[in-house]
């Protein structure tokens, strides 16, 4: 049997998933599909006849006759309550929240309107949920903010304040060793390097690890010339590595990076430690080398003891160390090779490792090679006509806040033949250099009182002296004093705790520059 229209268009709406109303003029129900029984709990028969304002919350019913006659004043299908909250309300007077659309319809009767239902309870709530998500998230990043800065804080008062004692001690005892003793006492000396030594690696590492896993550092990318970074690492390790009877070989040709020289700088500066420690004979190079790509690999390769194929997989592990037993006497801690790991990741860089047992390995960093020539930082000039001072005429600064740091480091260079003057302040550092005292070279911590800075010291004394002043830097915060240090071949750093040799080393080596 064919179904007439009506009852085509009856059974369409029932079978609609969304309650569905036809009301006239008055507000009077006029057709309910069988969803508005299911979502309202009426009958068919309960409800039509009654008013819309049944169906609507009591708090909105009052104003619900208002908002009928403007709507049959402006007639249109639209979507009812734009930006407010509407609640249905069920037979037995719960409320729950909906979404109403509706549509005026035309027939011989006259104009009605069609009112479409939609339960929006389930979407509502998922909505609350997300924004109490969204709100969650928020505080935890805050609170992860708050944590980081503090880290950061913490951090950068420990990298100054936490090696200021080891400094101390360091250059106290780098003068007892230059002075006359028993042989006990210099055994007891020697022994008391040694122990300063490793609470200085293990301070320096560990310091580190927490300034990458806190977030505190983040990369500064730019182009710059392979060459200078490989000319720092290479002043700060020729000693080092001739020491120990090592070739030191260094090539970087005219190659630009971008990437972060400072961190690039530290990473290799570990790889290179590394391969020292582990070679007994033979040569440590570094050497920098084009790839088919728009890449550059960054080489240090040794001639040392090698790793053991299922080893390499565990060396960059923390504490561990290749061909050292646990808990035997170790000249490091292991962490060298985890704090290089930890920079490649933030830098989202490439480390590869080749090795052969008894012949040596090769770490292979790749980094994006720049399109941007950056010049080499200048040679410096040789001094004609000024003669060296002897050694015992020497005259050099010290400019640090800290009274032991400054009295250890003056008793140490004054064992060592230089005329020292110590100051704390730039103010008296200009002081002294007004007065007349000659400068051969200053040595200058980098976070001074006050917010004072070592860098303002040397720019301030060479704009006073009118001179290319000679200069050493001593920080105990590489990641944020290093960053902003112009390549200058005047200039040496060292990080605290520096050691006595270390540092006479660098004063001589700018001293010849």
């Amino acid at each position: 049997m064919l179904l007439t229209s009506a009852e085509l268009a009856r059974n369409a709406l029932n079978a609609a998933p969304d309650a569905m109303l036809i009301v006239d003029a008055a507000g009077a129900i006029r057709y309910a599909s069988v969803q508005v029984t299911r979502l309202f709990g009426y009958a068919h028969d309960e409800i039509v006849g009654q008013s819309v304002d049944l169906l609507v919350r009591e708090r909105v019913g009052a104003h619900h006759a208002d908002y009928r006659r403007r709507y049959w004043n402006s007639m249109r299908a639209r979507a009812i309550g734009a930006g407010q909250e509407l609640f249905g309300r069920r037979k037995d007077g719960t409320e729950f929240p909906v979404e109403i659309s509706l549509s005026p319809i035309q027939d011989e009767q006259g104009t009605f309107v069609a009112a479409v239902i939609r339960d929006v309870t389930d979407r509502k709530r998922i909505e609350s949920q997300l924004v109490q998500a969204r709100d969650a998230a928020e505080r935890a990043r805050e609170l992860a903010d708050r944590a980081n800065q503090s880290k950061s804080r913490f951090l950068a008062t420990a990298s100054h304040d936490l090696r200021q004692p080891l400094q101390t001690l360091e250059l106290l005892n780098g003068s007892l060793r230059r002075l006359p003793t028993s042989e006990t006492a210099a055994e007891v000396v020697a022994q008391q390097s040694v122990t300063i030594a490793a609470m200085s690696r293990l301070l320096n590492a560990l310091l580190d690890i927490s300034k990458l896993e806190s977030g505190a550092i983040q990369p500064h990318p730019t182009d710059f010339a392979v060459a200078a970074v490989f000319e720092e690492l290479r002043r700060e390790f020729a000693a080092t590595a001739a020491s120990k009877g090592l070739q030191l070989q260094v090539s970087a040709g005219e190659e630009c990076a971008h990437s972060d020289p400072c961190l690039i700088e530290q990473l290799l500066r570990n790889l290179v430690s590394n391969a020292i420690k582990y070679t007994k004979r033979g040569l440590i190079s570094l050497r920098c080398l084009p790839s088919a790509d728009t890449t550059l690999r960054l080489e240090v390769l040794d001639t040392g003891i090698g790793i053991p194929a299922e080893q390499i997989q565990h060396i960059y592990e923390e504490f561990y160390q290749v061909g050292v037993p646990t808990n035997s006497s170790r000249e490091g801690y292991g962490l060298g090779l985890t704090i290089v790991q930890r920079i490649v990741e933030l830098l989202e860089l490439r480390l590869d490792v080749s090795s052969e047992i008894g012949k040596g390995s090769v770490f292979s960093l790749t980094v994006p090679a720049s399109a941007a020539r950056v010049a080499r930082p200048p040679e410096a000039a040789p001094e004609t006509g000024v003669s060296q001072p002897a050694m015992g005429a020497l005259r050099v600064l010290l400019v640090e806040d800290d009274k032991s740091v400054r009295d250890a480091t003056c008793l140490l260079l004054t064992v060592e033949g230089y005329h020292v003057t110590g100051v704390a302040t730039l103010a008296q550092a200009l002081e002294h250099a007004r007065s007349g005292n000659a400068i051969d070279l200053l040595v200058t911590d980098y976070h001074l009182a006050n917010g004072e800075t070592g860098t303002a010291v040397i720019a301030a004394l060479r704009e006073s002296l009118g001179a290319r002043l000679k200069a050493v830097i001593i920080t105990g915060d590489t990641s944020t004093a290093l960053r902003e240090l112009p390549r200058d071949p005047f200039l040496r750093t060292a990080s605290k705790p520096v050691q006595a040799d270390q540092l006479l080393t660098l004063m001589r080596a700018v001293l010849a520059a």
